[in-house]
């Protein structure tokens, strides 16, 4: 794909499009989704249950329901929670802004904490400052794959009380101190957008703490249905339409097998950059790189921090 430079009739050179990611969908899952399409059974169905069974054994045995995006699992983690008008959520401002939008969309005020240069996560020593009595969680953000400090951030929420919401939309196959990102913590909130390491198209999963959290978010996913008997059904609460597909559920199981492979492959890449980018560049434009962390993250993004003099 190109774009135009010039909008004139006469001959110009075009630029190729530099996408900032291309996901890598394989035969055998391309054919597993036409497998899907011809069953009939193309919502949310037996795949979305082979999907969330697998995801679950990734993190650990814990409880984990998928939905079909990575925004609304963080939405519903408040609404579990009963938070609402008149509480806030402490979060950073430097995030997509889906982070603030699920805080504003169940009533609540979002306070940002400003973020730690080094690591460009929330600077969790300024987190106790914005902490006043109406606080009732913290959605820290993993940016570009590295997670936020998760014994500082749990030391904090544990002793003030106050929850907390992972928002690991980036970091899905990331570590912490040789743990998976998911199989600890409170909430933790993964998504599967193109753009992220592995995809269902569309999609994300929110892992929860037991059956019963998890029962809650099928509610809430689904118009707040309650089953019962073969075809009959209870409305209990106002829930929405957030339910995965099996056809997205399919892309998500091949996508899964192979996530090992895919940031192995961001590894060797990013190794390659700091190979190029030498010291003696760095420091004659002024670059901030990231931290070389090839323990636990998953490298979602390689981000250079540009000095504030070439901003304005």
């Amino acid at each position: 794909m190109s774009v135009p430079t010039s909008q004139s009739s006469s001959p110009k050179a075009v630029l190729p499009y530099l996408p900032m990611t291309r996901p890598l969908i394989d035969e055998e899952t391309i054919a597993g989704v036409v497998d899907v399409l011809r069953s009939g059974w193309i919502t949310s169905g037996p795949k979305v249950k082979e999907f969330e069974a697998k995801l679950s054994a990734y993190v650990g045995g814990r409880p984990v329901r998928a939905f079909n995006s990575g925004t609304c699992t963080m939405e519903i983690a408040l609404r579990i929670l009963g938070i609402g008008p008149g509480d806030e959520v402490i979060t950073t401002p430097l995030t997509w802004v889906a982070t603030s939008n699920v805080i504003l969309a169940v009533g609540a005020r979002p306070v940002f904490v400003d973020i730690d240069l080094t690591t460009r996560n929330i600077d969790l020593n300024k987190i106790e400052a914005a902490i006043t009595p109406k606080t009732k969680a913290i959605i820290p953000v993993d940016l570009a794959g590295l997670p936020v400090d998760r014994d500082r951030l749990y030391e904090i929420a544990n002793r003030r009380k106050i929850r907390v919401i992972e928002d690991a939309a980036q970091s899905f196959g990331s570590s912490y101190k040789g743990k998976k990102i998911g199989s600890f913590g409170d909430f933790v909130s993964f998504s599967f957008h193109p753009n992220k390491n592995i995809t269902s198209i569309e999609g994300g999963c929110l892992v929860l703490n037991n059956e019963a959290e998890a029962k809650l978010a099928e509610q809430y996913r689904l118009q707040g249905v309650v089953r019962t008997g073969f075809d009959g059904m209870d409305v209990e609460r106002v829930g929405g339409k957030f339910n995965l597909t099996d056809v997205a559920a399919r892309v998500g199981l091949g996508q899964l097998a192979r996530i090992d492979e895919f940031n192995q492959k961001r590894t060797q890449l990013v190794k390659h950059y700091f190979d190029l980018l030498t010291k003696a560049e760095v420091q004659k434009f002024g670059l901030g790189l990231p931290l070389a962390n090839f323990t636990d993250t998953n490298w979602h993004m390689f981000q250079v921090l540009l000095p504030h003099k070439h901003l304005t």
